[in-house]
């Protein structure tokens, strides 16, 4: 953003602080203009010929801009991908809870990792796994979609969970 003695162009067009256009000028005298009102010009579009520059204070101009900032910054929800592991051979018991912390953290808009971890020989039956998170896909449709299907990777089976946007 050009300001003042760093405007190069020969002409202007001028926008006064309330936004009413002054017109074509001489940069020379523009910027007098704008010290007169104790303010800064400012180039708006570079862009334009000639040139559009505004008359207005920098230092509040660049605040306000922070703060706008700063308030699209404190709007915007990051999502983090929380895992939930599970073994091929899981306890009925023990899988209700680890869909109860999936569900939570679903329903706090996060996304979730599922995995199956597979030791041994059991990766030889990888269908265990896969109707182990079909099942809890089943089970958190009305939280979350699959967003990855079930895949095998290493001695693991993932699948991802993406909560539902309302």
């Amino acid at each position: 953003m050009l300001v003042n003695e760093q405007i190069r162009a020969k002409e202007v067009r001028v926008i006064d602080p309330e936004g009413k256009q002054l017109g074509i000028m001489p940069v020379r005298e523009a910027i007098e203009k704008a010290m007169e009102l104790n303010l800064d010009l400012v180039a708006v579009s570079l862009n334009a010929k000639p040139p559009v520059c505004r008359i207005m204070d920098i230092g509040k101009y660049k605040f306000e801009q922070s703060k706008r900032e700063k308030e699209a910054r404190k709007k915007q929800k990051t999502i983090t991908v929380k895992e939930v592991k599970v073994r091929p051979k899981i306890e009925e018991h023990d899988f209700q809870v680890k869909l109860k912390n999936a569900r939570r953290f679903l329903a706090a808009g996060d996304k979730v990792k599922a995995t199956v971890m597979f030791r041994g020989r059991e990766i030889s039956h990888p269908e265990l796994g896969q109707k182990l998170l079909e099942r809890m896909a089943e089970e958190v449709a009305d939280l979350g979609t699959v967003e990855r299907f079930p895949k095998v990777e290493g001695r693991n089976m993932v699948m991802i969970l993406a909560p539902k946007s309302n």
